[in-house]
């Protein structure tokens, strides 16, 4: 006799505010929220203890405060059961792929058998203006198209997060572009974003790009933040920075006028 077997389905969304509007889609599953910002800050540690001890620590919330907040939604998906399917939510920008690649590494290292898909915008063209960051404006229907849109990722796909996730930990810039050359239908701008990142550090020096932006942005347009935050979104909106991230590139490049 055949035993039934229950599928669970999670539904892993990158920051709150989709998780207020997700419900109404009736999309089936549990929603697993992740609350970080991996593209700023401390990321050291050999496990995932110190990792969350730094990020703590980084974020300036007591340890209770980011296990509450943040390691208690990963452990969700740390012990998801056998034959777990996972649907990522995430956008194609940097913020939302550098989160994305930690949660596949997490994913890929689960002993269980499990389908990953990746969601992302799909009912939007490369011209339009939320293109990077789409989900924010989208209503339920433009959601249920990009759920339907979904793409599998192989275990290639899943082990190229996985490394993804680990080069970009370690600062290993190189390692970032050779990895960035994989095509892939689960990570279809890598070698933009990739470029987008490496791009905040260069080698010779000189200024990041985000702050090269910032200072051109100040220097013609206006110095007030909210006026600056969304000049800096019209033309760099690929690297879908907060508030949190770009006030303190903002206050660095006023700093040094």
């Amino acid at each position: 006799m055949q035993k039934n077997i229950t599928i669970m389905i999670y539904n892993i969304l990158n920051g709150d505010s989709l998780a207020y509007s997700f419900p109404d889609t009736k999309i089936e599953g549990d929603i697993i929220v992740a609350r970080e910002a991996l593209i700023d800050g401390d990321l050291s540690g050999d496990d995932l203890q110190d990792f969350w001890h730094s990020r703590a620590k980084y974020l300036e919330l007591t340890e209770a405060e980011y296990y509450d907040k943040v390691v208690s939604e990963f452990e969700r998906i740390m012990n998801a059961p056998d034959d777990s399917e996972f649907n990522l939510w995430f956008e194609y920008d940097l913020f939302c792929q550098v989160n994305m690649w930690f949660i596949i590494s997490i994913i890929n290292r689960l002993p269980v058998k499990k389908k990953v898909y990746a969601v992302y915008t799909s009912y939007l063209d490369r011209n339009h203006k939320h293109f990077w960051n789409g989900f924010g404006p989208a209503n339920s229907s433009q959601l249920q198209v990009c759920f339907a849109d979904r793409i599998l990722l192989s275990d290639a796909d899943l082990q190229l997060g996985q490394e993804l996730w680990t080069a970009y930990k370690d600062n290993n810039f190189e390692e970032l572009i050779r990895l960035s050359k994989n095509q892939s239908f689960a990570f279809p701008y890598l070698q933009e974003v990739v470029k987008a990142h490496i791009d905040r550090f260069p080698k010779d020096g000189t200024k990041g790009r985000p702050e090269r932006v910032i200072e051109d942005i100040t220097k013609n347009i206006s110095t007030d933040f909210p006026k600056v935050f969304k000049e800096f979104w019209n033309r760099e909106s690929i690297y879908g920075f907060g508030d949190t991230q770009l006030k303190s590139l903002y206050d660095k490049v006023m700093h040094n006028r």
